[in-house]
């Protein structure tokens, strides 16, 4: 099985936790004299075997992420933090940009005038670096998750 399939069972597994949580919700409380649309106890039963195998999935995938090689010096899961690494870098200056773009709110000459301590298109071309390098990273990532086999446990 390659490790983009891995990936989407993973994903599965994630939503049906999700799923059966909120059917869960819905009927671990009825009114007195009701009955329960779903019986909570296979619902936890079925919880149980899903976290499961959710769990089973997380540890084939991150042993193959750690034990594959990406290129020359990078396993995936060093290729995954470094892409985690510049979508936080991109995410931080993308913040600044926004409190980079003062609104002038003046009524009066005599109201504190603000001015701008960066270059904003230094900031902005930086910004647009990381995102073409995040989005290369990315693709990288992803053409080797249809290429590489999971390693079972």
């Amino acid at each position: 099985m390659k490790l983009a399939e891995a990936l989407v069972l993973r994903a599965d597994a994630q939503r049906k936790v999700a799923q059966i949580k909120q059917r869960l919700e819905r009927v671990i409380k009825v009114q007195e004299g009701e009955q329960p649309a779903e019986q909570p106890s296979v619902l936890l039963t079925e919880l149980d075997r899903t976290v499961d195998d959710l769990v089973s999935w997380i540890k084939k995938i991150n042993k193959t992420n750690a034990y594959t090689k990406f290129d020359g010096h990078l396993s995936i899961a060093d290729a995954l933090a470094e892409r985690d690494n510049l979508m936080q870098k991109r995410n931080l200056l993308n913040d600044l940009l926004e409190a980079a773009t003062i609104k002038q709110d003046r009524y009066s000459r005599s109201e504190v005038k603000f001015y701008r301590t960066i270059e904003v298109n230094e900031l902005q071309k930086q910004l647009d670096d990381l995102a073409k390098s995040y989005r290369e990273l990315d693709f990288k990532i992803q053409e080797k998750n249809w290429t590489v086999e999971v390693i079972e446990e």
